[in-house]
């Protein structure tokens, strides 16, 4: 008796009822986001357990556990937008009279006020000076941003 004998006649010799054959490479098959969404939201709302649901579906539960710990984390953030402009308002130092502040004191706060930009992200005020590197203040800006 051949292996071929054994694997294709039952016991009481009926006929084949199904008999499948795979031919070609054998392919990954591909699944429709809303579809690993379905069966990962199914896994989590019955008792059954994930084994049992991934069985339903022809997967392995690692594959689905994956799927389940993929579903978890948070959606991965697009590239960063274009940097948007806004208005530039250009506001003179306070005047303040003459007599009350001593000349010392005027030089030196004209020295600092000169070339600063001063920017307000919700409440928080950033100087930015002559010779500031561009890199780090685009970082210090992001980083405002993204606490907002």
């Amino acid at each position: 008796m051949t292996i071929s004998e054994l694997t294709l006649k039952s016991k009481d010799e009926e006929p084949i009822r199904r008999l499948e054959i795979f031919t070609g490479a054998g392919r990954r098959r591909e699944w429709l986001p809303e579809e690993k969404a379905r069966i990962v939201a199914e896994s989590y709302e019955t008792a059954e357990s994930v084994s049992a649901v991934a069985r339903r579906y022809a997967l392995s539960p690692q594959q689905l556990f994956a799927w389940r710990r993929a579903a978890r984390l948070p959606a991965a953030e697009p590239a960063a937008p274009e940097p948007l402009f806004v208005p530039a308002v250009v506001a003179g130092p306070r005047s303040e009279p003459a007599a009350m502040r001593p000349a010392t004191q005027r030089k030196r706060k004209a020295a600092r006020v000169a070339g600063v930009i001063e920017l307000e992200i919700d409440g928080v005020a950033m100087r930015v000076g002559r010779g500031a590197d561009a890199r780090t203040v685009a970082a210090v800006i992001r980083a405002l941003k993204s606490s907002s």
